[in-house]
């Protein structure tokens, strides 16, 4: 099985991206030829479990947070500009994602820490009010992808236990790429049931995930793909434009 497993953390972000770009290709030229947007929703798993894979590995989660969070605040200014649109963009939606994870994290390590149960108690709490923070905004905002798309993330983050000590051993073993690839597709299953805008086939990119080696690749993209979809949208609207 493991030989199997080809796709490396930067291979799973470009094949991600490819699909986000025939997504908004049809969007903005083909706007009722589907083919482009059912095509295209694959990539949206695929970049969850990436943001997943992101916040298991960061050595600096306050960074990470602000280059992401800063870096949506940026595409909806280009959202604002190119579209006048204040629809709040993907990465306003992972940026939700990434706070609610580091909250699960931090959750994780009290509970199976030496704590008192005040303090366990407390980082249950703070857990259910990040999600709970999350469900609000995505009832008062536009967010893409919505409640859940912010959860599909936290589902493939639900069995990380990296860095968490004194875990059972039963669930030492649950930490293993097939069961968090699982937890994901149910994330996604329950999105496409609660926003049911282009149907359960971007379950077909969970086959997809099983190819993941957990390897980061020799390239250094790290910033690659934050530019990439801010300047994606503004060559692909210019284009539009130009048309």
């Amino acid at each position: 099985m493991t030989k199997l497993r080809f796709l490396n953390s930067n291979a799973v972000k470009f094949l991600a991206a490819i699909l986000m770009v025939i997504d908004h290709v049809g969007l903005l030229f083909f706007p009722y030829d589907m083919v482009f947007r059912y095509i295209g929703r694959l990539s949206m798993p695929l970049f969850a479990f990436a943001v997943s894979e992101g916040c298991r590995y960061t050595k600096n989660k306050v960074k990470h947070l602000a280059l992401l969070s800063g870096l949506a605040l940026l595409c909806q200014i280009v959202y604002f500009v190119t579209m006048e649109s204040l629809y709040m963009c993907i990465l306003v939606t992972f940026s939700l994602s990434v706070v609610t994870i580091y909250a699960l994290q931090f959750c994780k390590r009290t509970l199976f820490g030496e704590n008192g149960i005040l303090q366990k108690t407390l980082s249950v709490l703070l857990f259910a009010a990040c999600v709970g923070g999350v469900y609000f905004l995505c009832k008062v905002l536009t967010i893409d992808y919505g409640f859940w798309g912010c959860m599909m993330p936290v589902f493939a983050s639900l069995l990380d236990f990296r860095g968490v000590e004194n875990v059972p051993t039963w669930l030492q073993k649950a930490d293993c790429l097939p069961a968090r690839v699982l937890t994901m597709a149910v994330g996604v299953f329950l999105l496409y049931t609660f926003e049911p805008f282009c149907g359960y086939w971007a379950l077909c990119a969970i086959p997809l995930l099983l190819l993941y080696n957990g390897e980061k690749g020799k390239w250094n993209t790290k910033y690659f793909f934050y530019i990439f979809y801010p300047t994606h949208l503004v060559l692909l609207q210019a284009i539009f434009w130009l048309l």
